[in-house]
């Protein structure tokens, strides 16, 4: 029974050690903001490794450099 006991103890801590671990890694670095095109106002955007994707109100897709903030590739959506 203390055996058990003992184990499932170390099993806990293991797998909290390995939540705060995870949780507590480097996310992507966001910019403080983000300059868009005059007119152009922003539904949503998401952030991958070197890009960051704006949808737009007028059905666009912008693909931006995270660091220039210049427009990479424009997507119209239909």
């Amino acid at each position: 029974m203390t055996t058990l006991t003992v184990v499932m103890i170390g099993g806990l801590v293991v797998v909290i050690s390995l939540l705060v671990i995870r949780l507590s890694a480097d996310g992507p670095s966001l910019p403080a903001e983000i300059t868009l095109p005059t007119g152009t106002t922003a539904e949503a955007v998401t952030f991958g490794n070197g890009w960051i994707a704006v949808v737009t109100t007028d059905n666009q897709i912008l693909i931006l450099d995270p660091d220039s903030q210049t427009i990479r590739q424009t997507i119209d959506i239909k």
